[in-house]
């Protein structure tokens, strides 16, 4: 799927680049690169979805998706937390409030990094069944609690987070607020060494007497579920385009190897058995993408994408695995050198397969229309 705004291949191409020449660093770090952010703000890539008018790409979800799919070639987990501070500069800007557009601009020239805020330590794929709290006082909304597995935590400073105001009305009560991690209340947590996933910057934080203003209530509550759920469509979408990219990445470097090596006298591509185990791949990548694109036009044109979202979702969670593997094999001990970044696809497909939603919980989505 072509990218529909003019000049973001160009942009893509330089910042994958970028991240290829630094990825294999990043993962011996074992940290979060912050200096990536400010790399993806100079080619405007922070302000993918934000409007021309404040400063960003205006592209459409389509071109995320394939931002998503392009960049992971390299690194899913750079891509992942690129798009999820953009998420909140994007979302930012449809406040009504001056002070979160002011937000929204140093996120885009990462003098800021954004991140959301839903998952808490007992409660991930339900998401109705956090904890973390808001009291509203005349001075506000009071917040307690702690999120977990949050990407980007490790340096986010700008969050759309996702709390409980009333628990007898389920998620009807959930709220979503800003929260400036610079002010008196928030407290940061650990930072998760994720395998083939330090880019990400996962990890957890807290929230103790954390008083919002008003106008920091971003969506009431009931809105504020409707909102994420609907967020999620998308992430599962371009989640599983990442997979896609990485599959895609694996196939290129078996085929260039196959083209290379000579076995009995012959191209290593010429054997039948390497060539059929390759097929399989191929053929996984143009069905995951399929779903993906049918995903992703859905949710431009403003339709009802939850089968077609969980659908790419569940089959990224089965295929992309056994497909990068099938790469490995096929260059045999050539495909554990680490500079061809197949561990790391390994190790963040797995990623991938938990990320907004597991696999099992995309069985139960696509069971529910059945």
């Amino acid at each position: 799927m072509p990218f529909q705004t003019k000049s973001l291949d160009v942009k893509a191409g330089k910042f994958s680049d970028y991240v290829q020449k630094h990825r294999l660093h990043w993962e011996k770090r074992q940290e979060a690169p912050k200096e990536m952010f400010k790399r993806a703000a100079d080619v405007g890539l922070l302000g993918l979805e934000t409007e021309t008018v404040f400063g960003g790409l205006g592209a459409s979800f389509s071109d995320k998706v394939e931002l998503g799919r392009v960049i992971s070639h390299q690194s899913m987990a750079a891509v992942f937390a690129l798009i999820n501070s953009q998420n909140v500069a994007s979302r930012l800007r449809l406040s009504p409030h001056p002070k979160h557009h002011q937000m929204a601009d140093e996120l885009l020239n990462a003098d800021r990094i954004g991140c959301t805020a839903l998952t808490e330590p007992h409660a991930g794929s339900d998401f109705a069944a956090i904890k973390t709290s808001a009291v509203k006082t005349e001075n506000g909304w009071v917040l307690n609690g702690s999120k977990a597995w949050i990407t980007n935590a490790a340096y986010a400073d700008t969050i759309m987070l996702y709390a409980q105001t009333n628990p007898e009305k389920g998620w009807r009560g959930i709220a979503s607020f800003v929260i400036d991690a610079r002010r008196t209340g928030f407290r940061r947590g650990e930072i998760y060494k994720l395998i083939g996933g330090h880019a990400i910057g996962a990890g957890e934080f807290h929230l103790e007497d954390y008083l919002a203003p008003e106008e920091d209530l971003l969506s009431p509550p009931g809105e504020a579920f409707k909102f994420a759920m609907n967020s999620i469509n998308g992430a599962r979408t371009y989640v599983a385009a990442m997979c896609v990219g990485m599959m895609e990445n694996a196939l290129e470097l078996a085929t260039s190897y196959a083209k290379q090596r000579q076995t009995f006298g012959t191209e290593l591509l010429s054997h039948q058995g390497y060539r059929w185990s390759l097929s399989d791949v191929a053929t996984q990548i143009a069905a995951l993408s399929a779903l993906t694109d049918k995903a992703a036009h859905l949710i431009d044109g403003g339709e009802d994408a939850v089968l077609a979202a969980a659908m790419a979702k569940k089959m990224a969670g089965e295929i992309t695995i056994p497909a990068i593997t099938a790469c490995m094999q096929a260059m045999g001990a050539h495909g554990l050198r680490e500079e061809h970044f197949l561990g790391q696809h390994l190790a963040a497909a797995k990623i991938a397969a938990f990320t907004d939603g597991s696999t099992e919980m995309m069985k139960e989505r696509i069971g529910a229309y059945l």
